[in-house]
C-alpha cells in the first residue's frame, strides 16, 4: 500500500474533530442546563451514563439521543443508503443497554436540502432491519426539508427503554478485581469516519477500490453495519452479575472513564483490531494512542463483572467475546503492552 506523500500523521484534530474541544463544549453546554423537573417524572440523578433516565415509579424511563455522523457522506458516495439506518438504531440502543435497560421505542430524524423518495425509502430499510434486531418499534419521526441549513442528509434517532430501578447497572460496583469482557465490532461502527474518509481521500483510495487483506471494497467495508448488542447483554444481565457496561463509541477507550473515575481499566489482552484499522493506521501513519481514542479498534462494547462471573458470563455473550483485562486501582484506562494511558477530559 502506498502512503500519501505527506509527511504529516493523521490525528482525528487535523481531519476536522477536536475531542478536546468538543468536551469543553459539552460542558459549556451542561453548566447552563439549571433547571430539574419537580414533581413525578423527574431525572435521576445519575451522571456520567450513555443514557439519561427518568424517575417512573418503581422503574426507570431512559432516553438518548444519537446519529449516524459523516458515514452518510460514504453513503452518498456509494449510492448505497440502505445500511444507514441501522447504524442509526444501534448508536441508540447500544448506550440504551449500557444501564441494564431494555430499548421500547425509536423516533427517528432525517434533515435533507430536498425530499427524495428512493433515499428515504432505502434510509427505511435500514431503520426497519435495525428495529427488528433490537426489537424496538418505530412509533414516529421527522423528514426535515432545510434547502437553505443542510447541503447533505443527516440521520439521527432518539431512544426510549425501561429497567428495574433495584436493576440500574450505572458503574458504582465497578472495584479493583472485577474483570473487563470485550464484544467483538461488526468494523468502523459509526464512529470516526471523519478521520477515515480523509485518509482514504489523501491516499487517492477510491471507495470501490478493493485493498488487502479486505474482501470487499473500501466503500462496502466503511458501510458494515454497527453491531446491534442488544439480545446478547440483555440475556446476559438476566443471569450474571454485571457492575458495569460500555458502548465503544466515540472517544474510543475514553469510554471506560464515563462510567467510573476512581478505578483504572486495564487492557491487558485487547480484541484483535478488524482489518479496516490496519490499513487506516499504516496509510495515515496514525499511532496507537490516537487509534484507540478514534476507533473502537476491534472492541465494540464491553461488561464489567466480578471475577467468577466470566465463564457463564461469556457463554451467554457468544463467539468472540473475551476477557479482555480487569479493574485495578487507579484512574482511567490503559493498555500497558501498547503505552497507552487516557485519562477523563
Amino acid at each position: 500500500m502506498a502512503c500519501a506523500m505527506s509527511p504529516e500523521r493523521w490525528t482525528y484534530k487535523m481531519a476536522g474533530v477536536d475531542i478536546h474541544k468538543k468536551s469543553m463544549a459539552i460542558s459549556s453546554l451542561v453548566k447552563e442546563l439549571k433547571y430539574k423537573r419537580r414533581g413525578f417524572g423527574a431525572a435521576l440523578p445519575i451522571k456520567g451514563q450513555f443514557t439519561g433516565l427518568i424517575n417512573f415509579g418503581d422503574i426507570a424511563l431512559t432516553l438518548c439521543t444519537d446519529g449516524v455522523g459523516t458515514k452518510l457522506l460514504v453513503a452518498k458516495r456509494m449510492n448505497k443508503w440502505d445500511t444507514v439506518g441501522i447504524d442509526c438504531i444501534a448508536m441508540n440502543v447500544n448506550d440504551t443497554i449500557c444501564v441494564g435497560a431494555e430499548p421500547l421505542a425509536v423516533v427517528d430524524y432525517i434533515a435533507m436540502d430536498r425530499p427524495d423518495e428512493k433515499i428515504t425509502k432505502e434510509i427505511g430499510k435500514g431503520l426497519e432491519l435495525g428495529a427488528k434486531l433490537a426489537n424496538v418499534d418505530i412509533v414516529g419521526g421527522e423528514i426535515a426539508i432545510m434547502p437553505e441549513i443542510v447541503k447533505e442528509i443527516d440521520l439521527s434517532a432518539s431512544c426510549l427503554g425501561f429497567v428495574e430501578k433495584r436493576k440500574i447497572i450505572d458503574g458504582s460496583e465497578v472495584t479493583p478485581g472485577d474483570l473487563i469482557i470485550g464484544l467483538p465490532s461488526s468494523g468502523i461502527h459509526s464512529n470516526g469516519l471523519t478521520l477515515a474518509r480523509k485518509v482514504f481521500e489523501e491516499n487517492g483510495i477510491d471507495y470501490d477500490q478493493v485493498i488487502s487483506p479486505l474482501n470487499k471494497s473500501v466503500g462496502e467495508e466503511l458501510l458494515t453495519p454497527t453491531e446491534i448488542y442488544v439480545k446478547k447483554v440483555l440475556r446476559l444481565i438476566k443471569s450474571c452479575k454485571v457492575h458495569g457496561m460500555v458502548n465503544i463509541t466515540g472517544g474510543g477507550l475514553r469510554n471506560f472513564v464515563r462510567i467510573k473515575g476512581d478505578v483504572k481499566f486495564e487492557i491487558e489482552d485487547p480484541l484483535p483490531p478488524n482489518p479496516i484499522f490496519e490499513i487506516i493506521a499504516h496509510l495515515g501513519r496514525i499511532d496507537n494512542h490516537e487509534m484507540y481514542q478514534t476507533f473502537n479498534m476491534g472492541m465494540g462494547f464491553a461488561v464489567i463483572c466480578p471475577e467468577g462471573e466470566e465463564k457463564n458470563a461469556l457463554k451467554m455473550l457468544g463467539k468472540g467475546a473475551k476477557v479482555v483485562g480487569r479493574v485495578t486501582k487507579g484512574k482511567g484506562v490503559a493498555i500497558p503492552s501498547l503505552k497507552i494511558y487516557y485519562k477523563k477530559y
